[in-house]
């Protein structure tokens, strides 16, 4: 007599599920509209914040000149160099650490997450753009800004070393501070544009 077993079920490993990661970043790139007013707020915060220590206190650290972030149109090496002999050692410790090791480290994501969500909010408000796929949405929305935010880490990390290593102050680092500096607020303006040309556009419609 010969006994039957059940015949064994075949098993189909379990794919990853494909572009798990994109779809999540989509995700959550698409909910940013509905905390742009804390997002809005909570950059203002932030920014009166290190306003108010640019003003009250890092300019007296050197003599009345303005931190080489204010300066938006860029500057020479020598007036750079003349910053940071104002600042000496300890007014350059004393600006990276309340500066660029606090409010700067979180900034630039903070701003960077308050333009995505007013590109979207302000984008949605036209029919056109709100008809486009969620994806398409988000990816604008981050190609806009993303620029922006890794010119500014790479302008803090430059300056950074600059203030941490004397000895690294030279023409060329100092000229490519600048040259970031400048940049970066030439790509700030590009998602402020879009931003007021969506509500514009929203406006009249």
């Amino acid at each position: 007599m010969t006994s039957r077993l059940p015949a064994k079920a075949r098993t189909i490993p379990a794919e990853p599920e494909q572009y798990g990661l994109g779809r999540s970043l989509t995700a959550t790139i698409l909910r940013l509209p509905r905390h742009a007013a804390a997002l809005c707020f909570l950059s203002a915060a932030v920014f009166i914040a290190m306003t108010v220590m640019e003003f009250f206190y890092f300019r007296q650290l050197s003599g009345g000149l303005p931190s080489l972030d204010m300066r938006y149109l860029g500057f020479t090496p020598d007036e750079g160099m003349a910053w940071l002999t104002a600042l000496g050692r300890r007014g350059g410790e004393t600006i990276l650490v309340w500066h660029y090791l606090t409010f700067d480290l979180l900034f630039p994501a903070l701003l960077s997450l308050t333009l995505m969500s007013l590109v979207l909010a302000t984008g949605r408000r036209l029919q056109n753009f709100r008809e486009l796929p969620g994806q398409v949405q988000s990816i604008f929305a981050l190609v806009l800004v993303l620029p922006y935010t890794l010119v500014d880490y790479a302008q803090n990390i430059v300056v950074a070393r600059l203030l941490s290593d004397f000895l690294s102050a030279n023409p060329d680092s100092l000229s490519f501070a600048s040259a970031l500096i400048v940049t970066k607020f030439a790509l700030l303006a590009i998602p402020a544009v879009v931003i007021a040309a969506f509500w514009l556009v929203g406006q009249r419609r």
